[in-house]
């Protein structure tokens, strides 16, 4: 069997796709700068943005996995150096690439977000995913690799650490107040990252009428962020407790947390209802969400196996 490549395969989203190419019993090399071991898979180190190390480690892939999310202190250069050297690597091996995408490019809306939904960024990150995503495609459209992108909302789920978790279930477990990033009371959807992985790996193996082109990853039916908080406690036996990230905790966040300074302008998406289009692929692979209820018992259970965790606070108090 050839191997499947997965370059940044120690984030949410990479463990996630090792994960599910592990339990289908595929080869999987796993890819990150520190050699990072992986459950059932063979690690190795190496630089994402080294086009010849890329080019070394994809020499026998059937597909690469392109699941790379630099800091993003370093997207501007970091995150379009991977992306060159990993079309260009699987060009070379004659593999797949599989490009794991978010919906930042999409900017403010006022219907879900289709496959065909404009492409209007409005914050410079959504900007570079628009690029980096028709940098993807367009190396599939001139023939020099094959390509695929399997694109998902914000995430949440073991493993990661964002406002849709790392914000969340940590208070939550503690019992202490979530404060959501935008409107709780506005619908929205979210890319758990296990079906992201296991989408992804559908991707991989599809036929090749599916690739060269966009596929939005299964989300969950619509619930509001203040439902998916109350979720959240009545699983961690505590009484909801939500309130709202004011524009004052912003900008303290933005004094002490890089990672907050950065996201900031990512918080439009909660301002508005938040809701992703996953008919086509529903209607093309077998890949379904997991439910709310469970993907967050698992999340919990993730959080609650390391104290740690649960301690850090992604929001001020």
């Amino acid at each position: 069997m050839s191997t499947h490549v997965v370059v940044g395969a120690t984030g949410g989203i990479g463990r996630a796709v090792c994960a599910d190419l592990v339990r289908r019993g595929l080869p999987v090399r796993a890819v990150t700068r520190s050699g990072t071991p992986v459950e059932g898979a063979e690690a190795v180190a190496a630089d994402a943005g080294d086009a010849a190390a890329m080019r070394d480690v994809c020499r026998d892939a059937a597909v690469v996995h392109h699941c790379v999310n630099p800091p993003f202190a370093t997207w501007r250069a970091a995150f379009p150096a991977a992306t060159r050297a990993l079309l260009a690597a699987a060009g070379a091996a004659g593999a797949r690439l599989v490009f794991a995408d978010d919906t930042w490019m999409y900017g403010r809306v006022d219907a879900p977000m289709r496959e065909d939904t404009t492409v209007a960024p409005v914050s410079s990150k959504g900007v570079l995913r628009a690029w980096l995503a028709e940098m993807v495609l367009a190396a599939h459209a001139r023939g020099e690799v094959e390509t695929v992108i399997g694109r998902a909302p914000e995430l949440w789920g073991p493993g990661v650490r964002s406002l849709l978790a790392g914000g969340v279930f940590g208070e939550a477990a503690q019992g202490r107040t979530v404060r959501w990033p935008g409107d709780p009371d506005l619908p929205m959807t979210a890319g758990y990252t296990p079906d992201v992985g296991a989408a992804l790996v559908e991707l991989s193996l599809a036929p090749a009428s599916a690739t060269g082109r966009v596929w939005h990853t299964p989300v969950p039916p619509a619930i509001t962020g203040r439902q998916f908080v109350e979720r959240v406690f009545v699983a961690a036996g505590h009484e909801p407790r939500v309130g709202r990230i004011t524009p004052a905790m912003v900008a303290v966040m933005r004094l002490v947390s890089p990672l907050a300074r950065e996201g900031a302008e990512l918080l439009y998406q909660f301002e508005q209802p938040f809701l992703v289009d996953d008919s086509a692929f529903r209607a093309s692979f077998t890949t379904r969400a997991t439910d709310w209820d469970d993907g967050i018992a698992a999340t919990l259970a993730w959080y609650r196996a390391d104290p740690d965790r649960t301690r850090r606070r992604l929001v001020p108090a």
